[in-house]
């Protein structure tokens, strides 16, 4: 959304990196965005082609459709994404299965700052700061013009804390640990 920019803005300003979840269709849009995203390294991954629910189509079409939208991303700034993220979080054994047959990690969260919902800056600033600890994924949407303002008190806040702002795929390697393919993983303890 028009809000990436200016969050793609504040993150360099703090030295703050993030995990964008893109949805394949968007991605084609906004290749510009995805390239800075890179260039920041920001981490891009992938959120399905249509925002599809994967227990809402066959195996297949789910297949198809990270595949797909590995391919655009891919296509727009070279790098794959390595995970995925289940639309609204739902989730099921079959789809999981796909998941891990393509080798990527799901991710979902440990803070929901319910943005979607409440459409609120005020709101989406106190669900991160009231709760926040160290490897937390923090879920927020920037679509919204309000999650966009929200990110840009949230991010100096939290670098004003001490917190190192990071992509889950670096939070996961300052653990030591790799994500496992098919595996889904809340927050990175």
């Amino acid at each position: 959304g028009n809000a990436t920019p200016r969050i793609l803005e504040k993150l360099k300003e703090h030295n703050a990196r993030g995990t964008f979840f893109m949805v394949g269709q968007k991605a084609e849009k906004h290749k510009d965005l995805i390239r800075q995203m890179v260039q920041q390294k920001c981490e891009v991954a992938n959120h399905t082609y249509d925002h599809t629910l994967m227990n809402k189509v066959k195996p297949e079409e789910l297949a198809s459709q990270l595949e797909r939208t590995n391919q655009v991303v891919s296509d727009a700034c070279g790098v794959t994404p390595v995970l995925m993220r289940p639309c609204g979080g739902v989730k099921n054994e079959a789809g999981m299965g796909v998941v891990g047959a393509i080798s990527m990690p799901a991710v979902l969260w440990s803070i929901d700052t319910l943005d979607w919902k409440t459409r609120n800056a005020d709101k989406t600033v106190e669900a991160v700061l009231s709760q926040v600890k160290n490897g937390d994924i923090v879920l927020m949407h920037e679509l919204y013009s309000q999650t966009g303002e929200a990110a840009l008190r949230i991010i100096p806040e939290l670098a004003r804390r001490g917190f190192q702002m990071v992509t889950v795929s670096e939070m996961a390697a300052a653990r030591g640990r790799g994500l496992e393919a098919g595996k889904l993983y809340f927050s990175i303890p």
